[in-house]
C-alpha cells in the first residue's frame, strides 16, 4: 500500500471516530444507509416508458418519446427521487459524504442483477471541469467505480467530455428546450469505444436529455449501443 492510500485510510478512520456515520434514513449509527432502510426503499412502479423510463398512466411510450425519438436505447431508473433516496443523494452529492457511493452502487448492482442490460463498458456522465473543481469530485464517477467492481465491468473515464456547463434540466421545460440545452454539450475523443456496448451511469435522471446527448456523442464515436442507468428519477 502506498503512502497516499495509507494517509487516506488514516484520515477516514479519524473522521469515523470523530463523526461516526449515521443512517440518512433512520439515524442509526454504524453506516450512512442501513440495511433495513435499503430494503424499505420503494422502487419506481410500472408502467414506465420503454425508452426514457418515465412513469406512465398507461401504454408503452411517453408522449415525448413518441414525438421526439431519442438516440439512447433506453434509460432505467430504480427509485423515485424523494424520501430517503433523495436525502442520501443530496448528502452524497453536495455534502461530501463520499462513503455513500458504496451502498448506493450496491443498490444499482442488485438492480442490474435482477434486470440485466446489454453492456460491456461503464461510463459515468461527466461534469464540466468548472463544476468538478467546485465540487471536488464527480458523484457519477464514484458510483461507476463501485459498480464496476460489483458487476465485473470495466469503466472508462475521460473518454466522454463535457464541453458546456449547462444549467440543470427541469421537468417543466419542453422536450425541444431540454434537447437544445444539452446540444453540443459533450464530445468523445476516444476511438477505442468503437464497437462497445456502453452503460451510462448517473445519479438522477430529470428528463433523460443529458443521457440522450451523451448517447448521441458516444454513437458518433462508434459505440454499438448505449443504455442509461440512474439511481433515481424525478417524478
Amino acid at each position: 500500500m502506498n503512502l497516499v492510500a495509507s494517509l487516506y485510510q488514516l484520515k477516514t478512520l479519524v473522521l469515523d471516530l470523530l463523526f461516526p456515520p449515521r443512517c440518512v434514513g433512520c439515524g442509526t449509527g454504524g453506516s450512512f444507509l442501513c440495511s433495513p432502510c435499503q430494503s424499505a426503499l420503494p422502487h419506481l412502479p410500472p408502467p414506465l416508458c420503454a425508452k426514457c423510463g418515465k412513469p406512465l398512466s398507461f401504454g408503452t411510450l411517453c408522449h415525448d418519446c413518441e414525438n421526439h425519438p431519442i438516440e439512447i436505447e433506453g434509460i432505467r431508473s430504480i427509485f423515485p427521487f424523494n424520501g430517503v433516496v433523495r436525502q442520501a443523494i443530496l448528502q452524497f452529492k453536495y455534502q461530501n459524504v463520499k462513503a455513500l457511493a458504496a451502498p448506493l452502487a450496491q443498490l444499482m448492482g442488485e438492480y442490474l442483477g435482477a434486470h440485466p442490460l446489454p453492456a460491456d463498458t461503464l461510463i459515468p456522465v461527466p461534469l464540466h471541469p468548472r463544476r468538478l473543481r467546485e465540487r471536488g469530485y464527480n458523484q457519477s464517477s464514484l458510483l461507476a467505480r463501485e459498480l464496476s467492481k460489483l458487476a465485473s465491468l470495466p469503466i472508462v473515464e475521460g473518454a466522454l467530455l463535457r464541453l458546456k456547463n449547462t444549467p440543470p434540466q427541469t421537468k417543466t421545460n419542453s422536450a425541444e428546450d431540454r434537447q437544445s440545452n444539452v446540444a453540443g454539450a459533450f464530445t468523445c475523443r476516444d476511438r477505442q469505444l468503437a464497437g462497445r456496448r456502453i452503460l451510462l451511469i448517473d445519479d438522477v435522471c430529470t428528463s433523460g436529455a443529458t443521457l440522450d446527448a451523451c448517447a448521441t456523442t458516444l454513437k458518433r464515436a462508434g459505440a454499438t449501443s448505449v443504455w442509461g442507468l440512474t439511481l433515481a428519477r424525478e417524478v
